[in-house]
This record gives structure tokens, sequence and C-alpha cells, in this order.
């Protein structure tokens, strides 16, 4: 079966299609690369105004007088300069309600393109979207990544959250909802909003390569190593100031027991280097289940602080923690941290619990033929 992927910003999609190949599949990936430098088969990255130094600043001086971002008309320049390559797939799956970034006309083009020219097109909800945005305005959730701008709607995260609450995302909702097949959530975070919609079908866990994230028991020699990534562009959105603000205190108290790395917006191999060495590695407190980043951390049996709430734990049916639910309180996660150094046993045994909870729920390989099942139901 031939299979076209759209979008990647998580390495969702490439492991996906490690996990269709390795089941004979045909598989292909069209994205923009962002800072991460994702692999994709074909790329709709807008390097000439975003790499061009000369060109980038032209580009956002227009954008200041025009409000026109030059990078998204090329994006659907790439697009259709590729479009021959775009046809004829026995199945398509979007990433996300607007998986090319470019502006809302053009993504309608590009995406209208893809509707017309392929058999089956289904949508995985992952990512910010007109659904979950509209559940969090809702008060809904008991926190949200839009909790932090409650405070101050001017944070670098809250408008492109809002944005999907607005009348031209809510029309691109409607129009992808209109020409896809159903609606394949990846985490509870999306899965919870789309409780009894009759588009939805049943949450499926993101993939992660077992065998590429090779796990190895950890061995605490001297001193516990804490790992804190942090992307600028989300450091609200992540809650990374509840971290930092806790490190600060662990590093004083525990100056002798502890090595603290901090890393900022590196590219995804730079951060898998520097986390391979950590023990405990700080994600993000604003979920109720892992994203990316967390999965394969703890692929690789690392003890992870991300969101764990009891609706995962109820979820996957689980007796014991496989990661360390982060919540937005300082306090608490100076809590939660002080007593796993001061139990470094129960940081070897929560990093084996979380290999296995990755090999058991989100091998790549059954993940892979959960969606292929998913995709032959209609």
């Amino acid at each position: 079966m031939r299979i076209l992927l759209v979008g990647e910003y998580s390495r969702f999609h490439n492991s996906l299609k490690e996990g269709l190949i390795k089941l004979g599949h045909d598989v292909v990936i069209i994205g923009d690369n962002d800072f991460k430098d994702y692999p994709l088969d074909i790329s709709v990255f807008a390097k000439v105004f975003k790499k061009n130094y000369w060109l980038n600043k032209i580009r956002q001086g227009f954008y200041r007088v025009f409000k026109i971002d030059l990078a998204q008309l090329e994006t659907a320049y790439r697009f259709f300069k590729n479009r021959k390559k775009l046809v004829g797939f026995d199945v398509v799956q979007l990433i996300n309600e607007y998986p090319l970034q470019s502006t809302i006309f053009l993504e309608k083009k590009m995406l209208g393109y893809i509707f017309k020219n392929n058999k089956k097109v289904y949508l995985s909800s992952c990512g910010d979207d007109f659904v979950s945005v509209k559940y969090m305005l809702e008060g809904q959730f008991r926190y949200s990544v839009l909790t932090p701008c409650e405070a101050n709607p001017e944070l670098g995260h809250c408008p492109y959250t809002l944005r999907y609450a607005t009348k031209p995302f809510q029309e691109l909702h409607d129009f992808v909802y209109k020409n896809t097949i159903a609606v394949i959530p990846g985490d509870l975070d999306y899965a919870i909003p789309l409780e009894n919609h009759p588009r939805a079908k049943k949450l499926i866990p993101y993939p992660i390569n077992i065998d590429k994230l090779a796990y190895s028991p950890m061995q605490i020699e001297n001193k516990i190593i804490i790992f804190h990534g942090i992307n600028e562009a989300n450091y609200f959105k992540k809650g990374n100031g509840y971290f930092e603000d806790a490190l600060k205190i662990i590093e004083n108290k525990y100056s002798k027991n502890v090595e603290i790395i901090t890393a900022r917006s590196v590219p995804y191999a730079t951060y898998i280097d520097l986390y391979n060495k950590s023990h405990i590695v700080l994600d993000q407190v604003f979920t109720y289940d892992q994203g990316y980043n967390a999965l394969e951390a703890m692929s690789k049996g690392k003890v992870v602080f991300t969101g764990a709430e009891k609706e995962f734990m109820e979820h996957y049916i689980l007796s014991e923690k496989v990661c360390i639910n982060a919540l937005p309180d300082v306090d608490n996660l100076i809590e939660k941290l002080s007593f796993l150094i001061e139990n470094p046993n129960e940081i070897l045994a929560l990093g084996k619990r979380a290999r296995q909870f990755i090999e058991k729920e989100h091998n790549y390989r059954t993940v892979a033929a959960r969606y292929l099942s998913a995709w032959d139901e209609e």
C-alpha cells in the first residue's frame, strides 16, 4: 500500500513511517522542516526566505507593511512544484488540521489538491487544533497550555494557540473535517476533547522506534544528572519557568548530589546527545499525557517529568508510575525531585518501568499495525 503522511514536527510521522515500512508498505512524508530538522521525503521548507539573511530581512519588512509572510507563499510554491509526486496514494494522513503552515487560503488549496487526488484521507489530532483549543477556552481541563495566558495573553505562544479558535481556523477545521474520513487522536490531551465526537476514532498512541532508541539500565555512579531541554518558542507553553525555578532550589539544596544540564532550542540530534547521559528529564507541565520528547526519553529508560494525570493512569490501567506527573506547582516539583534524589533506587526502578511501558504501548510496529486497521475500517 502507498501511504502519504502530511506534516512533521515531533518525529511522529517518521516513527510511523518506519513501522509501516517494517510491515511492507511504501511511505512518503511531506512537511516543513522546523529547527529540529526531521527527515522528509518532500520538503516544503521556505529556505529562500528563511535561510538567506537579506531575503529574510526583506520578508520581515514586507510582513510589517502588508501582513503577508513571503515564506508562507514559498511553502505553497514548493508544494505545487512537487504536486505530481502527491497523487494516487491509497491512504493519506494529515498530522494536524494545519499541517503545512501556509496562509489559510493556500493551506486549503494544498489540502484540496491532496483530497482530490488521493483515495482515503485521515486526520490525526496532534498539536493545537480548533476542537482542543475550544475545549481549553471552555475551561474543561483543570489546566492547559492556555493557563499561563490567563495572567498574560501576550506570552509568546498565546496568540499562536488562540488563533485556532478564530473564524478562519474554524473554517479550515470545517474544510478538513468535511474532506477526511475520520480523526485519530494521538494522546489524551486530544482524545479527551474528542470524546463522543462522531468523527473520532479511538486513541492510537504515538509510535516509538524502540529499535533505534536502545535501552540500557541506568547506573548512578556519582551525581544524579537532571536534563532540562527548552524550546524558547514554547517556553511558557511547556511550563519551563516552573522547572527553572524548581531547579534553582534543587541545585542549592543538593549541590553535591546533582548535575543539571540545560539546553535551549537545539536541533533534535543535539538534544538527544545532551540528554543521553541524564537520569531525569524535565519535559513539560501543562499536559495530561506524554508528548514525543517524553516518550523517547522513557524509551531510553529515563525518569521523565511530564503529563501523567489520573486520566492517563486509568486509560492504560497502570498500578505503578511509569513517569512523574509534573504539575504547574514549583513546590510540588521540588518535592518530587527531592524524593528521587534521596531515593536513587526509585530512579532506577522507574526508568525500567518506563521502558517496559513504551515497549507495551508505543512499539512502532504494533502502533503502525493499529493505524492500518483503523484506515481499513472505512
